[in-house]
């Protein structure tokens, strides 16, 4: 099995109570377009998921396992990194877990850029009790724990990181992406896991449950556009693209977390 990356300074438990990063600093965040307000100029964020890897290809439930891009994977990065060669990328940031740095690795250098910039905060959620376990062998082994993850996602799974902790990492993200385009950056590449994903997405609606899931294919690309709305109004803000499939792409599996 492939080393475990741990998260340290956020509280990963299911039944969180308020040990390691106090999530009031972020849980009643929106990333509406008055969290935007004080950029100055129009921003496009593009947010990625990592190519494809031995664990999805087997249908097999990863979450902080850090395995690294099988071949199809590597692929995928070169063709998504050859699209966005073609934007005016200025940043990219990425989690630190193998199958995304190496892909924001192979996106930045198409780019033309330094190494991408490593936040913990956009690692995997923790899956619990089904790490490193084959989606088939889950419903077998642990059928009631299964029954119930169909309709309450990580929040029913033992061990998994509760939905209160993935809303506040993604804010957080999000926090440290708005800085970056304070400090003059047009466009910047995100390249995460398609459970960090969902969350990307759904903070910027206020969502705070997993349901209904997005679509987040292997290096599908979705992208969220800013406009500034005058000095002291919300910026505008619409998803333009949600798990684009650059046409060249070869199509991996079904997303698994």
């Amino acid at each position: 099995m492939y080393p475990r990356i741990e998260l340290s300074g956020w509280d990963d438990s299911a039944s969180w109570e308020g040990g390691g990063s106090d999530p009031a600093a972020f849980s009643d965040i929106i990333v509406d377009g008055n969290f935007f307000a004080s950029l100055r100029h129009a921003t496009t964020f593009y947010i990625i998921r990592h190519g494809q890897t031995e664990g999805n290809a087997s249908f097999t439930f990863q979450g902080r396992l850090d395995y690294p891009l099988d071949s199809k994977g590597l692929e995928q990065a070169g063709t998504a990194g050859a699209w966005l060669a073609e934007k005016p990328i200025d940043a990219i940031v990425s989690s630190p877990q193998k199958r995304a740095s190496t892909t924001a690795s192979i996106i930045a250098k198409a780019c033309g850029l330094g190494e991408p910039i490593f936040l913990p905060s956009l690692v995997e959620v923790d899956v619990g009790l089904f790490t490193g376990v084959n989606i088939e062998a889950a419903r077998l082994e642990h059928p009631e724990v299964y029954k119930k993850f169909q309709y309450g996602s990580w929040d029913a799974v033992p061990g998994a990181e509760h939905s209160r902790s993935m809303y506040s990492r993604a804010v957080a993200s999000w926090v440290k992406m708005r800085e970056l385009a304070e400090r003059g950056a047009k466009t910047i590449v995100c390249v995460s896991h398609g459970g960090v994903i969902q969350w990307l997405i759904r903070s910027t609606f206020g969502a705070k449950s997993w349901l209904p899931l997005m679509p987040t294919s292997n290096c599908g690309i979705s992208q969220l556009d800013m406009e500034p709305a005058g000095e002291g109004n919300p910026a505008f803000i619409q998803w333009s693209m949600v798990n684009f499939k650059v046409p060249a792409m070869s199509q991996g599996v079904k997303s698994v977390f």
